[in-house]
């Protein structure tokens, strides 16, 4: 059963327990000592099991949003840094997409923060309903978030915006209270040219904002999740050059 059960989530963990379970089967249990060595055996694949299971849980947590279940800033930096060396090396483009909630804090002080809350959760909904399993979805922090779109273009930019719409529109059809809407800025990486994810986020970062200009809104956020984010990238570039 717990062979079967691992199969799903580590077919590596589940092919280990399903062959000490066959070793189980070769030892005769007539006698004590090999009933106890039989149990001990048990015992110990469990115990290891639980650990292996525990400590993935552990990284999970490290590397994910507690309210989105997206990626955190953490996961976020490293993974679109490990993405942009392999695009550069297979010479591919791709799209930084930086979205900032419009109006999150006019939610949080008429609704209550619960009701802002679900708000970045409908956002994360609307996000995952419109990029690939193999971009980099991530919640940077506050009402910021980020996609890496992997193998995408400048032609790409605007069918992937009007999808974005549409799941938009889609959540909103069932909220009569107020509109969720996205502010998003676009930075694309030429692979022929060398820069960092600080530099596409400032670029996003500033795409966003005159976006945000564009539409006229005066609830402008201060960006704590893209300072620390670029805080975080300046010290991750520090020690990859030493």
């Amino acid at each position: 059963m717990l062979s079967s059960a691992l199969l799903v989530q580590d077919k590596e963990l589940s092919g280990i327990v399903h062959e000490v379970d066959e070793l189980l089967k070769t030892i005769k249990a007539d006698t004590p000592e090999s009933q106890a060595v039989s149990n001990t055996l048990q015992r110990a694949v469990l115990c290891a099991v639980k650990q292996s299971l525990m400590e993935r849980e552990l990284r999970s947590l490290a590397l994910t949003d507690d309210l989105t279940c997206l990626y955190n800033r953490r996961a976020f930096l490293a993974l679109a840094t490990q993405q942009m060396r392999l695009t550069r090396r297979k010479g591919e483009g791709l799209l930084l997409f930086f979205a900032d909630v419009d109006g999150l804090k006019k939610i949080n002080d008429t609704f209550g923060h619960r009701e802002g809350d679900f708000a970045l959760v409908r956002t994360a909904d609307a996000l995952e309903q419109t990029f690939r399993d193999s971009d980099i979805l991530a919640r940077l922090g506050g009402d910021e978030f980020a996609v890496l779109a992997v193998e995408a273009s400048r032609e790409d930019q605007e069918v992937i915006l009007r999808r974005l719409e549409k799941s938009l529109r889609k959540s909103n059809a069932d909220e009569s209270r107020y509109a969720l809407s996205l502010s998003v800025g676009v930075a694309r990486l030429d692979p022929r040219h060398i820069v960092s994810v600080g530099d596409l986020l400032e670029q996003a970062d500033r795409a966003m904002y005159e976006e945000k200009r564009k539409k006229g809104n005066a609830q402008i956020s201060d960006r704590p999740g893209l300072e620390r984010s670029l805080q975080a990238i300046e010290l991750l570039e520090k020690m990859e050059s030493s």
